[in-house]
Formats: C-alpha cells, sequence, structure tokens
C-alpha cells in the first residue's frame, strides 16, 4: 500500500484523527506506516491542509464551520495566546518559542494572518523562526503580537 491513492490515505488520516489523540505530524506518520502507508512529511502536511485539519492543544481536529467565519487576525490572537511562551529578537528575524508541538500551528496561524511584515515563516517542533524584511518591520511585528495578546 505504499503507493496508495491519496483519497484512502486521506480517508486514513481522518479515521486515525476520529479515533484518538494525534499529538503531531511524526506521530501521525508512524500511525499511517503501521496501517501499511508509507508518507512523506511533505505530502502529509499537504493532506492536512486540504482535510481542513488544525492542531490544538488536544491534538488535531476537523477545522469547523465558526473557525472558518473567524477573521484570520482573531485566529492569529488565539494562537499566539495558546502557543507563545517566548519571543526573542536577532536583527530582522524573531524566534518564537512555543511548548513541543506549538511551532507548526502558530506559524500557520501567522502565515494566515497575512501581515505585512512577515516574509515567511520556518517551524520545527517548539521553535518558529519569522522572517521580517528589515529590522524596523521586526520591531513593528513584536508589537503588534503584543497587541493582540492583550
Amino acid at each position: 500500500m505504499a503507493g496508495a491513492s491519496k483519497r484512502l490515505r486521506q480517508g486514513q488520516i481522518l479515521k486515525l484523527v476520529a479515533d484518538g489523540d494525534i499529538a503531531s505530524q511524526d506521530d501521525l506518520r508512524r500511525r499511517l506506516a503501521q496501517e501499511g502507508m508509507r508518507v512523506t512529511q511533505a505530502t502529509l502536511s499537504r493532506d492536512l491542509q486540504e482535510l481542513r485539519l488544525v492542531k490544538t492543544a488536544e491534538g488535531y481536529r476537523v477545522l469547523e464551520a465558526t473557525d472558518t467565519e473567524e477573521g484570520a487576525e482573531s485566529r492569529l490572537a488565539r494562537a499566539l495566546r495558546e502557543f507563545l511562551l517566548d519571543v526573542r529578537e536577532a536583527q530582522n528575524l524573531l524566534v518564537l518559542k512555543t511548548p513541543p508541538g506549538g511551532a507548526q500551528p502558530l506559524a500557520a496561524a501567522l502565515d494566515a494572518g497575512r501581515l505585512r511584515q512577515v516574509a515567511g515563516t520556518i517551524a520545527g517542533d517548539d521553535t518558529v523562526l519569522v522572517v521580517t524584511s528589515s529590522r524596523r518591520a521586526s520591531g513593528a511585528l513584536q508589537r503588534r503580537m503584543r497587541e493582540l495578546l492583550k
């Protein structure tokens, strides 16, 4: 089943998410491998996005209609309140620290927020690297994040 069809793979993903707590993409990838489906992290990320699965503190869940009606800015504010532990500035870069598993949802919220200061994000497990266009943009982004945390 290594070359399983996209529809079958995505159906298995939905089943696994519904059946139990999936704490991370790696956890989901391992569970799929136990089902005989090997997927890359990039494919899994695309599947999660297409299936509209979001990561919460309790694990992955399907994005609800009320979530889509909520503005990107309020989603970003919620993600900042839920996941942001620390911010460190380094020139035009911000290093955001989160609990384990919190970096991906925070980076996704930053990307979806389409803040003009954000050139891009890179997320690991507990760290998000935010690239801004300048040191001034980095400071402005920090101020905006503080406002959203209020």
